[in-house]
């Protein structure tokens, strides 16, 4: 069977539209975002007799890809995304770049955005090629003050912290358990790994990935940036920042220099791409004069230029250190902790340590300070994600188990992806904690006989005072992670206040911001292909048997028209024996009314009725997998939709349920409306990926269209419903 045209495309359209667009949807986590952007969007241009084709890069993949005929025709390219999208094959093009949560909130606004915005790749008359940094900047340019793209710097910083999250884990947990299985307690209380053990060779492998995680976030910072060429001076120019030696520092500029560099890098390639050269020097440009230029100057600009003060704070802060052993207690510890989790392994961190470590000797109760301070970043950035999970996105929670195995080891630099994700609330966090830590050892005497912190060396035996040392960081774990989760709150609330009621895709701002959560984003993992034919439409007629076959799989017009009760009996009565989604929806999964009037009440009943099936094998199981699921992040879409899902082998196989609310379930939606239409999926762990995927992509895409819901509430019984719901497909 012929399947019907993709609204998203303009093939398949009589007439010649008299304008054609082309459209780029993608969120940064999850996928509903994603497809239901481009819903808004296709049936904004259909509306206006617009051409328009959408291109949807969501979690199982890019899917309905724009060719370069369909560039070469278009009249205008919108870019809804809260992600770096590739810009270089609409040069010449008018290009508008949103957040995701604009082509929901004002689909019809950017297509008459769109026909003003900028052309791509003209800059003042020369007509030359750009990078994706470029486009990125001139594209939000012409969306005006009321649609903003998320900013170059803020993509820009994600994409790094992005790339440098696997070295940090990889780096920590390397060295964390080379050091749990292979250090040798020594007689001080310090523990040493010999060198010609096995274990040694471990550690050695994880100081790798800690040094290569600098130069990685500088370089993928350049790389959004500036593009390709921008890649080696962001990496070349992060490794010379975190190599105090090259410019006279007794320690590197750390994560902080990291992403001075990336970014200096990558507007400095950008700026020597705007330089007009002759045409046979144009082919080597990207992959020799600009890597080479571009590098040369900022890693002497770096040595010569920013190394120079990076050093003298170092030595500087060193002798003020020096000259405050003889004040309170108290006020030393709050100043140590201060610096040690500021910029967790780079220069004021340093400082503060090797202070320390230096006068491990003669007066270990300043060791005692820092080694209390040492582990409360990690281990109170990883409480939050435990705390506040929705604030997190998988990859941040995932980092925080990460983090909290890091800090009992004393390795500060596992708070790093968070503090370079939003430094304006992570490091304020982490140096009140710090401060709070420090404070306390202090008064209380601690005393570290080793150079080296976090709750291993009490349980080596290092630490004198263990009781205070161990309330000490407990106490400063505690103040990071709930000053942290406050700071987040504040900022998403504002946030959501500034987007407005449909603005659920944003995420965050250059400043720190961070709003991941606000954005009722799916579960994701896996890859694999979805479609969906959202023009479909079910034939309801109750003519004959045979028409009434159709009512699930057909596609045609829909109609209401009454029928015979015989016949209409037996148009039911074939639509019960239909199954929608695969199989996975029957009419066993169907409600036409829930009775529970609370959210988890809610989900209690939705897992009943998926027990229908014979496929769950534990319901209250599967309930709290999908209050876990909600507890990441509400499932109310929107538009009166919730959708409910929950990866558990609390299910033998992928099973999908519809209920009604007549008067709505309040489900945390951004945009304020009571669920009435709820579909819980679950599938088993090991089917977590494509199908989970291919699922909520369907719903998400059919149920954007007013009409299907309006006909979803209006069906007068469960037979008409599992007729339209087989229009998802």
């Amino acid at each position: 069977m012929t399947s019907p045209p993709d609204p998203r495309d303009e093939t398949g359209k009589e007439a010649e539209p008299r304008l054609r667009l082309l459209a780029v949807t993608a969120c940064p986590t999850g996928i509903a975002h994603t497809y239901m952007a481009a819903e808004k969007l296709a049936k904004a241009a259909e509306a206006r007799g617009i051409g328009m084709k959408v291109e949807t890069q969501g979690s199982i993949g890019a899917e309905n890809v724009l060719t370069d005929n369909d560039v070469r025709e278009a009249d205008g390219i919108i870019i809804a995304a809260d992600k770096d999208v590739a810009q270089e094959r609409f040069v010449g093009k008018r290009v508008l770049v949103v957040g995701v949560a604009d082509g929901i909130s004002d689909p019809g606004g950017l297509i008459e955005q769109v026909q003003r915005a900028p052309v791509l790749g003209e800059d003042s008359g020369s007509g030359g090629r750009t990078g994706s940094g470029a486009a990125a900047s001139g594209g939000s340019g012409g969306a005006g003050d009321k649609h903003k793209g998320r900013s170059v710097g803020y993509k820009a910083l994600m994409n790094g912290v992005s790339y440098m999250i696997p070295f940090v884990v990889v780096g920590g947990l390397l060295i964390a358990v080379s050091l749990a299985l292979g250090g040798d307690p020594q007689a001080d209380g310090g523990l040493v790994i010999p060198d010609d053990s096995f274990w040694k060779h471990v550690n050695d492998i994880g100081v790798i990935g800690f040094t290569l995680m600098v130069p990685i976030l500088s370089g993928y910072i350049a790389y959004a940036i500036g593009d390709r060429p921008a890649l080696v001076p962001g990496m070349i120019g992060g490794w010379i920042a975190n190599t105090g030696e090259l410019y006279d520092s007794e320690s590197g500029a750390g994560f902080i220099g990291a992403i001075v560099t990336g970014f200096l890098a990558g507007y400095l390639v950008r700026w020597i791409k705007k330089a007009s050269v002759p045409k046979f020097v144009q082919p080597v440009m990207p992959i020799i004069v600009i890597p080479i230029v571009a590098t040369s100057v900022l890693g002497l600009f770096f040595i010569y230029v920013i190394g120079r003060p990076i050093s003298w704070v170092f030595e500087n802060l060193t002798d003020w250190l020096g000259g405050l052993t003889g004040s309170s207690a108290a006020l030393l510890g709050v100043i140590l902790g201060l610096m040690i989790a500021f910029d967790m392994g780079g220069p004021v961190n340093k400082t503060a340590f090797l202070f320390g470590a230096g006068l491990v000797s003669k007066n270990p109760e300043v060791m005692g300070m820092c080694a209390a301070a040492i582990p409360v970043p990690p281990l109170g950035q990883g409480l939050a994600t435990l705390i506040r999970r929705r604030y997190f996105d998988d990859e941040e929670r995932e980092t925080g188990y990460a983090a909290l195995f890091m800090g009992f080891f004393g390795i500060t630099e596992g708070a790093i992806p968070f503090a370079a994700a939003r430094p304006a609330r992570v490091i304020p966090a982490n140096m009140l904690g710090g401060a709070v830590a420090g404070a306390i050892a202090g008064i209380g005497s601690v005393e570290d006989n080793v150079p080296h912190g976090g709750p291993i060396v009490a349980v080596l035996g290092a630490i004198d005072g263990m009781a205070v040392f161990f309330l000490a960081v407990i106490v400063g774990t505690a103040v990071t992670g709930v000053t942290t989760i406050a700071l987040m709150s504040l900022g998403r609330d504002q946030a959501r206040a500034d987007a407005g009621s449909g603005d659920g895709g944003e995420r965050g701002t250059a400043a720190g911001e961070d709003v991941r959560a606000a954005e009722p984003v799916p579960a994701t993992g896996g890859t694999g292909t979805a479609t969906a034919t959202t023009t479909a439409t079910a034939t309801a007629t109750a003519a004959a048997p045979t028409t009434a076959t159709a009512t699930a799989t057909a596609t045609g017009t829909a109609t209401t028209a009454e029928a015979p009760a015989p016949e209409e009996t037996a148009a039911t009565d074939d639509a019960e024996e239909a199954e929608v989604l695969s199989g996975h929806l029957t009419r066993d999964t169907v409600k036409e009314e829930l009775t529970a009037t609370a959210k988890e009440a809610a989900i209690r009943e939705m897992a009943e009725l998926l027990a229908a099936s014979g496929r769950v094998t534990d319901v209250d199981a599967l309930v709290r997998a999908a209050l876990a699921r909600e507890e990441q992040g509400t499932t109310g879409l929107g538009e009166e939709i919730a959708i409910p899902h929950a990866k558990t082998d609390a299910v033998s196989a992928p099973v999908v349920g519809f209920a009604r609310s007549a008067e709505g379930i309040e489900w945390g939606a951004l945009d304020d409306t009571k669920a009435r239409l709820v579909f819980m999926i679950s599938v088993p762990e090991a089917a977590a990926g494509d199908e989970h995927l291919r699922i909520l992509a369907l719903l998400s895409r059919k149920l954007m269209d007013p009409g299907y819901r309006q006909r979803l509430l209006d069906a007068p019984d469960g037979g008409a419903i599992l007729s339209v719901l087989g229009e998802i497909r």
